[in-house]
């Protein structure tokens, strides 16, 4: 009987790009989600069986199990996989087997490491190296979030989130930041840094990591790293002390950054990028000086990173309709709001910027409260929308009404649910305005109901 992997989560990000790998490889696949997605019909597309719902009968002719970090001991499938005797497995145990033959190019950090791979898998592609890669969402320059790829190089993004990342052996480990996060599984700043020591501390011998010096936490790892005979090398716009750098970084309006890239203070790239926001020109430097250690030539890879066209919700171009733009963003941390909003100014300069944000888990919400109220200095109008709360529960005395009245931002309101916020952006949209919609939740149905209302005003008036 051949190999059955099966996935409890399969729909979503991360395990559904493991299971396109397998499939790719001639593996046989099945697994199961508690609702349908996109992800998980292009996977049944692709020959995965998979199961709406979670019961017992869907480990039937599996001979391993892997599970999603949000499915707990007590799931009914993981119950009847251990009463088989099967092996259960977490994502970082499985990527180990998974990758175990490969050349693993990692890149890490709390923000940018889902563009950072995408751009960097997408320059391997570009070159005809032919990569495998799993990516945190899927790319449009390559079509998906994962390949298995035809040789031995394999960009992996490699989350911190339940120690995924420990499970990886990179040659090649890029660190983009390290900026305290998801406080429910590092409760300090020292635990989360503390987690980034181990995963640099799986640098395979001879191998090399890449830090960003614009950040202070990636900077104290590189030194750790140094401290542990690990070679570090750092890239960055504005830290003199970096090999490589970005040099006259100039924003092009309607497209991204763009930029001279020297290695140690020679030329050795120009890069125009269409990605907007100085945080994508980082990230193209990071993926650049990657290609570069890994051998391409950097002439070709940064005409590569010129067409790199980002990755679904990261600063994703809805559409226009009645007059506004609509644009969507993963951005949950205040970093990544200020960065979003700063992209948006910069892109569609003299536009009114009408942010949404939705508030990602409490825990997250409550810990950088001081940091949120003053990530939205570039918007014209704030709405928050209720917190999407994920894996938590409410906790007791938590302040919605706290955490938004603290936002230093003279036109920022609590809008409620999903409905409401649509109903109040409804009142508020003019033509001429720019909606950035911030969310790792579900806020994304305000974009697709908001953009089919502006349509169909617009058609009335045809």
């Amino acid at each position: 009987m051949s190999a059955t992997t099966h996935f409890i989560g399969i729909g979503g990000t991360g395990l559904s790009a493991i299971a396109r790998v397998l499939l790719e490889r001639g593996a046989a696949v099945s697994g199961s989600d508690r609702e349908d997605s996109s992800l998980a019909q292009a996977l049944r597309t692709a020959g995965a069986t998979v199961h709406i719902g979670h019961a017992a009968v869907n480990v039937n002719g599996a001979t391993q199990v892997v599970r999603s970090s949000a499915v707990g001991e007590d799931n009914v499938e993981v119950q009847a996989a251990r009463a088989k005797g099967l092996p259960v497995y977490k994502r970082a145990e499985f990527l180990g087997q998974l990758l175990a033959d490969q050349q693993v190019i990692a890149v890490a950090g709390s923000h940018g490491k889902t563009t950072t791979t995408a751009m960097l898998a997408w320059v391997l592609t570009a070159l005809n190296r032919r990569p495998g890669y799993i990516i945190g969402s899927p790319a449009a320059n390559l079509g998906g979030n994962a390949a298995a790829g035809a040789g031995r190089l394999f960009v992996v993004e490699a989350d911190e989130y339940d120690y995924m990342f420990l499970g990886l052996s990179p040659q090649l480990a890029l660190v983009t930041n390290v900026e305290h996060d998801h406080p429910d599984m590092f409760p300090s700043a020292e635990s989360f840094m503390d987690a980034f020591r181990q995963f640099v501390g799986r640098i395979v011998p001879g191998g090399l990591l890449l830090a960003c010096a614009d950040d202070p936490g990636a900077r104290q790892l590189g030194e750790y790293a140094a401290s542990k005979g690990i070679e570090a090398r750092y890239y960055a716009h504005s830290h003199s002390e970096a090999s490589y750098r970005a040099r006259n970084l100039t924003p092009q309006e309607g497209q991204g950054y763009r930029f001279e890239a020297l290695l140690d203070g020679q030329p050795l790239a120009e890069v125009s990028l269409a990605v907007p926001g100085l945080h994508n020109a980082q990230n193209a430097l990071g993926a650049l000086a990657a290609a570069h250690e890994l051998g391409l030539d950097p002439a070709e890879a940064a005409l590569a990173l010129g067409d790199f066209r980002g990755t679904a919700r990261r600063f994703e171009l809805r559409g226009e309709a009645g007059g506004v733009l609509l644009v969507d963003d993963y951005a949950h941390h205040p970093t990544e709001i200020r960065s979003a909003l700063a992209a948006a100014k910069a892109r569609y300069p003299g536009r009114r910027l009408v942010a949404v944000w939705q508030p990602h888990t409490f825990s997250r919400t409550n810990l950088l409260r001081a940091e949120f109220a003053a990530a939205f200095g570039d918007a014209g109008q704030v709405l928050v929308t209720d917190v999407y709360a994920a894996r938590e529960q409410q906790p007791e005395g938590f302040d919605l009404d706290g955490v938004v009245g603290g936002i230093q931002h003279p036109a920022a309101e609590l809008a409620g649910d999903l409905d409401a916020t649509t109903a109040r952006l409804t009142e508020l949209l003019q033509p001429g305005d720019v909606l950035l919609v911030m969310s790792a939740g579900d806020a994304v149905s305000i974009t697709e109901r908001i953009f089919r209302q502006l349509q169909e005003k617009e058609n009335d008036h045809a």
